[in-house]
């Protein structure tokens, strides 16, 4: 029965009764033998030190009044007599020794010679009173037991002491032997109560049908729950006709009383017809009983079938209203053939006028007099409508019905501004439906053209129902249906089908407007710009998450301008970039390709954040001046922040246009916003850009966002910016992608209306032992030492095979310095994915390549550092400048050498 419910049958997991039951004999007969056996074991020990006790004594006293023991005390030399008789007493008698001794303790036998002529250790006080003592010490051949007892004279004057010892262990010896046997029959106890257990235990689970207590309960509580609950009425009733069970509304429609469990069926008082049904037990299928007023449709089945109990069980259904239904059910069925028909009429293309012919025509033909359609200027050209959708305007599309020529309806073609006084232009707005019932009455929709108003009121047209085109959450347009020759006016009926019709036709219309070419474009552009992946670098464990608006709430299928980047860049550094173009569509994610494919562009010449956003801001003022000649639409707003990372010095320098301050978590889980200096945002031009550096710990972590995480219709940017601050904080286990989906996780709201750029990156230290470097005096004869200590370094990192290349590269990178640079020079090694060497000076002149002719006898130094190395090239300072090269490291590329160099996350 376990089985059922998909749990298996685990002896360390029973949770039916019988298994239950099992364990709990089990481990009580368990304990009973362990107690047993414990018990055993104490008797054995207290058996054990009884046994030596007696021992000792026994064996000390007979040497004490042995013939000769007295004179031997006595003699000049007691040692010579009496060691030979104790060792041979000793061993005759298995204690572990006999000592004799003077009344001050002082040993003239002992089994070890060495012993003799020192103090003995213990008690004398009783025996030199002429009693007997014993005492269990542990001594250095382990636990033992020790007897002392008097060597009297004839007076009965003590002259002198016998000690005897044995350890315990030697007596327990033969209990021990006895344990095998005794844990024999303990465990064949243990097999036999618990062969006796697993019987009982199988009976209980036939019992319980494998069932445990959590699932007899709820299946209990189910079983109630639905007797009682369902609306059909339910009676059990015994093989000897006898009710068993009736549910709550059996007992209703059949006026049972409250005590009708254990009642006979002849003694309930009801109609023959139904007693006799129940008496009988035979099958029955939807016959129809009357039972007063009502109309039971009545299901009997007997519940002996698959071994049960005899009775049967009969259920009860109130048919009553199926007659009064019938009437709606025929005009339901009506509408939805309305329905389907509409379906397969309208939107037969994916033109949006002729999408609207379809509905007016439709409509005009089956439901209304005259049918009227209005979309917004954007949805028909192709674009996204406001939210709103009433906006400024709508245009007539489309106009169907006889007679609509000669009305006073605005024509197709015309624009149409929606009066928001009236009630019309205030359910637009809101995207609410109108019910005009009486238009005679003049309830204010006049004032939208009171002039029209008055004609359509005379031409005869008396009710109109007005209902927005609605999808994805905007409005579309408008559908307005008239009644004139039809007398009677819209109700709340029509309404309900009205708003069905114009919800599938809205639909159609919108998909004709999204399937187009533009929609592709932009979602093929979107993907294609954003990154796929993250780079290979070892400065940060990043994840990161990109989330389009939802479609219907701005933007063409959720495109937008949010972008990310980790570019890695030389010196085992890494740039982190997160970006912001305002608003949805093609342009925005154009925009947005072209300022990241920028900030790639200005980060290989290795900018400082500073200067790449200035460069950044120049481009896209040019954009703007460009387009703005060919009438296009320029970039109308770009925020970004550029963070660059160094895992050698630990050192995070941010600057930011415009955009979000980024949260910084520390190690020990608190949080803040660093306050990174404030830019205007791109293009605006005319303003500097400042620096935020700062040296970060290992393990803090970096939440670089958009304005679409953090701000939304019900939360101003404040407000979340506390909100992300709150849940990421006291969490410094979390990953990078568990930082992520928790940030995300709180903030997103349930329909964003914007893009959402989220951007978690963890930061690592270089290992201290993967860095080298040397400052180099400005002398030629300096090149050799640090090309020396080079070679012993990448020895020392097991990069031998790399020492010759990166040898010849600094040699000419440090030569070159040392003639044309000015200040102090200093090198740097690094290894990290590939072998990184840095020469720094105080000059800001920047080395060219070239080819030097075949009479020139230099020039070609940098012309072998390009061909030796994988990458090369120039960083500013702030006092000078740093030239570059990396090497790849062969072994570690194919995983030979072992782990990357960065120290590993926390866990």
């Amino acid at each position: 029965m376990a089985g059922r419910y998909g749990r298996p049958r685990s002896v360390l997991r029973m949770r039916t009764v019988a298994g239950q039951v099992f364990l709990l004999q089990v481990a009580i007969v368990v304990m009973l033998v362990a107690a047993a056996i414990a018990a055993l074991v104490l008797q054995s020990r207290t058996d054990s030190e009884r046994e030596a006790r007696n021992r000792s004594v026994a064996v000390a006293e007979a040497f004490a009044s042995a013939p000769g023991i007295v004179q031997a005390l006595q003699s000049p030399h007691p040692t010579v007599v009496l060691q030979p008789r104790a060792e041979a007493a000793r061993k005759g008698s298995g204690v572990d020794f006999i000592v004799v001794m003077n009344t001050k303790g002082i040993r003239y036998t002992h089994p070890l010679p060495d012993r003799i002529g020192k103090k003995f250790v213990g008690n004398l006080a009783p025996a030199l009173a002429g009693g007997i003592t014993t005492e269990k010490i542990v001594g250095t051949i382990g636990p033992l037991i020790q007897a002392v007892v008097p060597v009297t004279d004839r007076s009965g004057k003590v002259v002198g002491l016998v000690s005897a010892g044995i350890t315990i262990s030697k007596v327990s010896g033969v209990v021990d032997d006895q344990f095998p046997l005794l844990f024999g029959s303990a465990a064949g106890v243990l097999l036999l109560t618990t062969g006796g257990t697993a019987l009982v235990s199988r009976r209980v689970r036939r019992q319980t049908h494998g069932l445990g207590p959590a699932e007899m309960t709820r299946m209990y509580e189910h079983h109630d729950a639905v007797l009682h609950a369902v609306r059909e009425g339910v009676i059990i009733v015994s093989g000897s006709g006898r009710v068993l069970l009736a549910n709550d509304e059996a007992r209703r429609l059949l006026g049972l009383p409250a005590d009708v469990e254990g009642r006979q069926v002849d003694d309930l008082g009801l109609d023959p017809g139904t007693e006799g049904l129940l008496a009988s037990g035979r099958v029955v299928t939807d016959e129809v009983h009357p039972v007063g007023d009502r109309l039971l449709a009545v299901n009997q089945r007997s519940t002996d079938q698959a071994g049960g109990p005899p009775g049967s069980v009969t259920t009860l259904r109130d048919t009553t209203e199926l007659q009064a239904l019938s009437g709606k059910a025929d005009v339901a069925r009506g509408r939805l053939k309305l329905l389907y028909e509409a379906g397969t009429e309208i939107g037969t293309t994916l033109d949006v006028v002729r999408t609207c012919e379809e509905l007016a025509e439709f409509a005009g033909a089956r439901f209304a007099d005259i049918v009227t359609v209005d979309l917004a200027g954007a949805v028909l050209r192709g674009e996204e409508p406001t939210p709103s959708g009433s906006g400024p305007e709508m245009r007539r599309t489309a106009v169907s019905g006889e007679g609509a020529e000669n009305t006073a309806l605005y024509p197709v073609g015309k624009v149409i501004r929606f009066n928001p006084d009236t009630s019309l232009g205030a359910g637009l707005s809101n995207g609410e439906p109108v019910l005009e019932a009486d238009l005679t009455a003049l309830s204010g929709w006049q004032r939208q053209d009171p002039e029209r108003a008055r004609r359509l009121i005379d031409y005869g047209v008396h009710s109109m129902l007005a209902v927005p085109l609605r999808a994805r959450g905007v409005i579309l347009g408008v559908a307005m249906f008239w009644r004139a020759q039809e007398p009677k006016p819209f109700d709340d009926e029509d309404l309900s089908l009205a708003e069905e019709l114009v919800a599938r036709a809205a639909v159609s219309v919108d998909n004709a407007r999204r399937y187009t070419r533009e929609h592709a474009m932009a979602v093929t552009l979107q993907r294609s710009l954003l990154p796929r992946g993250l780079p290979e670098q070892n400065a940060v464990e990043a994840a990161y998450r990109y989330l389009p608006a939802q479609a219907g709430l701005g933007g063409v299928g959720g495109v937008g301008g949010d972008w990310f980047d980790i570019i890695p860049l030389p010196g085992a550094r890494v740039a982190l970039v997160v970006g912001d173009v305002v608003g949805h569509g093609l342009h925005a994610a154009a925009t947005m390709g072209r300022l990241r494919t920028a900030v790639h562009n200005f980060a290989n010449l290795d900018l400082p954040p500073d200067e790449l956003l200035w460069h950044l801001d120049e481009l896209v003022a040019r954009i703007d001046q460009d387009e703005a000649t060919d009438g296009s639409a320029g970039v109308t707003g770009a925020t970004c922040l550029y963070a660059i990372y160094d895992p050698a010095s630990g050192s995070c320098t941010i600057a930011r246009a415009g955009h979000c301050q980024p949260l910084l978590l520390r190690p020990d889980g608190t949080a803040e916003f660093a306050e990174v200096p404030g830019g205007p945002p791109l293009g605006l031009g005319g303003m500097p850009f400042e620096t935020w550096e700062m040296p970060l710990p290992e393990d803090s972590r970096l939440v670089l966002y958009t304005d679409g995480l953090v701000e939304d219709r019900d939360r101003d940017i404040d407000a979340g910016m506390a909100v992300l601050s709150r849940t990421l904080t006291g969490r410094a286990d979390r990953t990078p992608e568990e930082t992520c989906e928790a940030a995300l996780s709180e903030l997103l709201p349930e329909r964003p209306t914007d893009d959402i750029a989220l951007l978690v990156a963890r930061t690592h230290v270089l290992d201290a032992s993967h860095v080298a470097d040397w400052d180099v005096p400005a002398d030629p004869s300096a090149v050799a030492q640090v090309r020396a200590a080079a070679v012993r370094k990448l020895v020392e990192w097991d990069l031998a095979d790399e020492a010759f290349t990166a040898e010849l590269i600094l040699s000419e990178l440090v030569t070159n310095a040392i003639r044309y640079a000015s200040g102090p020079i200093h090198v740097r090694l690094i290894r990290d994915r590939a072998l990184i060497c840095e020469v720094s000076d105080h000059s800001s002149t920047s080395p060219h390549l070239k080819q030097a002719a075949t009479t020139d006898e230099g020039g070609r130094g940098l012309f072998l550092i390009a061909q030796l190395a994988d990458r090369w090239g120039t960083r500013y300072t702030g006092d000078g400048k740093v030239i570059w090269t990396e090497q790849p490291l062969v072994g570690e590329m194919t995983g030979e050498q072992g782990a990357p160099s960065l120290s590993p996350p926390a866990p």
